[in-house]
């Protein structure tokens, strides 16, 4: 299977998890075994994709866009999320901002830590880590949309 394949697979994948199996049959009206079909990795399945529009219900109820950012990712474009859905407009600043790439950098790096200390970093491993640079991109996108708001 190649490597883009594969790598849609598996964030396919990360989506239905994220929604849950239940929850996800529910808003696609698929089936359980046509899910999973979307995400396997066996040869039989290789050219079998979620629909476009399965996609977009399902991202809607996830907690992160996982199938979009993948396909973004491949063509090298960058994504702006704010997963944090805050009920009010004031972040902070810049200061604010600082403070908190300190903490999420501190908290990759603790992660990484326990994470090679066996020298293997697991898949569930992997997943807390891509979380973390996830959390990390958005502190710097907030920090950037402040620098340019006090640049203006």
């Amino acid at each position: 299977m190649s490597t883009i394949r594969g790598y849609l697979k598996k964030h396919t994948e990360a989506l239905v998890k994220d929604v849950g199996i239940e929850p996800a049959c529910e808003l696609t009206g698929k089936s359980k075994a046509t899910l999973g079909r979307y995400y396997s990795d066996h040869d039989e399945h290789a050219d079998r994709f979620m629909p476009i529009d399965a996609v977009a219900a399902l991202e809607e109820a996830a907690s992160y866009q996982h199938v979009t950012a993948a396909l973004a990712e491949l063509k090298g474009i960058s994504l702006s999320f704010d997963g944090t859905r805050r009920n009010a407009d004031d972040k902070g600043g810049v200061n604010a901002d600082v403070i908190a790439l300190s903490q999420r950098f501190a908290i990759l790096m603790a992660e990484y830590q326990q994470s090679i200390e066996d020298g293997v970093i697991t898949v569930n491993e992997a997943k807390r880590l891509l979380r973390e640079t996830t959390q990390l991109q958005q502190v710097l996108i907030d920090m950037k949309l402040h620098l340019e708001d006090e640049a203006t």
